[in-house]
């Protein structure tokens, strides 16, 4: 038979001429068609190298034994280097910490290359910064450095790959690896250096003549589509080998009850493990725990160890007298800016609202409330009525929020994991959410997580705050021009973007914008503070503004 030689680089290069080929030959000679149909069938259906199995890195789980371990040191043996951990805790409430301590007794020699998923890396000797220093850990997948100063050296020198990762979204592809779910849309991230990739994973030495880290590697571009008009970005589920988790009260079986804000991580990590081992606080016999009370089920659960570290306070805030009634003489001037701004804030809730507010000068607001309105405060980690912060007999390390800072309840307010709060962040269900700045733009652009290459803080649950504008007002409260005297108030953002045209309303030390973030009118100046009149003003914005014809003052 005779047989006709295609040249190897139409079948690389060009299969659609190769196909293109047989067809007319089988039509020139009968004979030829079996072997051309063979040729054709190779060019339609390429050969591929069928895919290495990933090492199988999962401890083995006896269903049938017992879930007690004697101690956390018997339970992390089996770790194995190269796993992923996903650590639950907020700050430094709720953290593994018998566990950890547990993973870093074995040294780097037995167990390392970890990569370590959590909303933070913990703080000074808690949390993960103990596996972070160890070297154990070289990856962290996290939304927030916060204070930790080593860590943030750590990433802008090249010394441990951070993949940032806003907090919702965060919680959001966990609770999808649990769920089996392997990926989802949301709008978080969208029109930033998120969604492009931009955001350096890991960076190396930095360039001899411009100063600038050179980038190792490089973020995800994340996949686009549009619903009803709205752009959102793909995200995949967060799967680990292993979750370490901390809970009050654990039964032989594994059902776990939690405290306040501990919930934050701790449930849905153990969800989206293969072998889950929670420290507990107190190990009580089945049917100790009323099945109402049971907030993680033992289905999640492989092993049990007793909780031996202390609780740690990352911050320590208590209210007292003397605060209360201090003297206005006594305060600083930064004080008194910031108590102008937050005073104005608090104008912006109404009785009934639900909000949520920002670390820093947002947290100042309630305070100013009056006495005939309520207004119910959501704290991302998992607080729905948050309280003032406690008195000294009143602390509780279980209890804090978003800035880690110890806190109280209020009657009627409930506590649930980051999971359910984001839902009613992102679904629109908080009235106003207060947020800082760094730099926001006229038409409403907001930035307020990032300096490159000097400030890498990572924007914690910022991106997924303002991420329904339509249904939640954005406001941002900010002292009007930075330490270095440069304007906050910009024409176009110069820094790496929270969220594209979100905000509604500035307050200022100065005074009040409204943003037509909608039409991306620009400005309008409406209210002016004490003292400063609208000349003062234009000389410390840098963007463009009207003013409109009722001005008023901010008091």
């Amino acid at each position: 038979m005779a047989t006709i030689r295609v040249p190897s680089a139409v079948v690389r290069n060009a299969s659609f001429n190769a196909l293109r080929v047989c067809s007319r030959l089988q039509k020139l000679h009968a004979p030829m068609r079996c072997s051309i149909r063979y040729l054709q069938h190779s060019i339609e259906q390429p050969q591929t190298r069928p895919k290495q199995p990933k090492p199988d890195l999962t401890p083995k789980v006896d269903r049938g034994a017992s879930k007690l371990f004697k101690s956390a040191d018997e339970a992390v043996t089996d770790i194995k280097s190269g796993s992923t951990i996903l650590s639950a805790g907020f700050g430094l409430c709720g953290t593994a910490d018998t566990i950890i301590g547990a993973i870093a007794r074995r040294g780097i020699d037995a167990v390392n290359g970890l990569t370590a998923v959590s909303n933070n890396a913990g703080a000074g000797d808690g949390g993960l910064a103990i596996l972070t220093k160890s070297g154990q850990v070289n990856r962290l997948i996290l939304s927030y450095l916060g204070n930790n100063k080593a860590l943030e050296k750590n990433y802008l020198s090249g010394k441990i790959a951070i993949e940032l990762c806003p907090q919702g979204t965060l919680a959001e592809r966990i609770r999808a690896a649990g769920a089996g779910i392997p990926a989802f849309f949301t709008p978080t991230g969208v029109h930033t250096l998120l969604e492009s990739g931009d955001i350096p994973i890991r960076l190396g030495p930095a360039d001899k003549d411009s100063k600038q880290s050179t980038v190792l590697e490089s973020g995800k571009r994340r996949e686009t589509r549009t619903f009803d008009g709205k752009t959102y970005g793909m995200e995949t589920a967060l799967k680990g080998d292993v979750a370490i988790i901390r809970a009050w009260k654990v039964d032989e079986s594994g059902n776990c009850q939690f405290r306040y804000t501990t919930k934050a991580f701790g449930i849905i990590m153990a969800k989206a493990a293969k072998v889950t081992i929670v420290e507990a606080e107190n190990i009580v016999p089945v049917g100790s725990i009323d099945p109402d009370f049971v907030h993680l089920q033992g289905i999640y659960v492989d092993r049990i160890v007793p909780s031996t570290a202390p609780k740690q306070i990352e911050i320590k805030k208590v209210r007292t007298a003397e605060e209360k009634g201090a003297d206005s003489s006594d305060r600083s001037a930064n004080v008194i800016r910031r108590e102008r701004i937050a005073k104005r804030t608090a104008k912006e809730f109404k009785h009934g609202y639900y909000v949520n507010l920002g670390v820093g000068i947002p947290t100042l607001a309630p305070s100013f409330l009056s006495p005939e309105t309520q207004v119910w405060i959501q704290s991302e980690n998992g607080i729905l009525g948050m309280g003032p912060y406690p008195t000294e007999d009143e602390v509780d390390p279980d209890l804090v929020n978003a800035g880690k800072e110890t806190v109280t309840l209020n009657p009627g307010a409930s506590t649930f994991d980051s999971a359910e709060s984001f839902a009613m962040i992102r679904g629109g269900h908080i009235d106003v959410s207060v947020l800082g700045a760094l730099q926001v733009a006229a038409n409403g652009d907001l930035a307020n997580y990032m300096i490159p290459g000097k400030i890498f803080k990572g924007m914690g649950g910022a991106m997924d705050l303002i991420s329904n504008p339509d249904e939640t007002k954005i406001v941002v409260a900010t002292e009007h021009v930075a330490k270095d005297g440069s304007s906050k108030i910009v024409d176009k953002c110069s820094l790496p973007l929270t969220g594209a045209r979100v905000a509604s309303t500035i307050i200022t030390d100065l005074c009040v914008f409204q943003v037509d973030r909608v039409n991306g009118t620009g400005l309008t100046l409406t209210e002016l503070a004490p003292g400063v009149d609208v000349e003062e003003v234009r000389s410390k914005t840098d963007a463009k503004f009207k003013v409109a014809d009722d001005l008023k003052s901010m008091d």
